[in-house]
């Protein structure tokens, strides 16, 4: 299995690309202002998904996930300021919001799904040792 195999990451993936069309229309001022945050935000949301499911160790992996739900967060904040600052329509903006939710909902069940995994390994080493 590959990271692109991820319903969060593919989700997280339309993510950017929604942001990479949306920020073609911003304001020429804002190329190294809002442009540039959500771009790198968004990025930064599949960017993470991908790099903690390439790692060894589940702590690793946690430890991206996490940042990448940070960077939902950090999206999120960015889209409220794209409207309230009319660069984006309030369907845009909403738009924006459901596929951040999607993603933090898949997120959260991939952070959920790794935890038991590194709560299973855990109790597999205590019993290897008790032998």
């Amino acid at each position: 299995m590959k990271f692109t195999d991820l319903e969060v990451w593919k989700s997280a993936h339309e993510y950017t690309l929604f942001i990479y069309k949306i920020t073609s229309i911003f304001p020429k001022s804002e190329q190294f202002g809002l442009i540039s945050q959500l771009r790198r935000a968004a990025v930064s949301i599949e960017s993470c998904i991908a790099e903690g499911f390439s790692r060894f160790h589940y702590k690793d992996r946690l430890n991206f996930y996490y940042d990448s739900l940070g960077s939902i967060s950090e999206s999120e904040s960015q889209l409220i300021d794209s409207l309230d600052l009319n660069f984006i329509q309030k369907n845009t903006y909403e738009e924006g919001c459901s596929k951040l939710r999607r993603i933090g909902y898949l997120l959260v069940g991939l952070v959920n799904a790794t935890n038991n995994l590194s709560k299973q390994e855990k109790n597999i080493k205590i019993q290897s040792k008790k032998k």
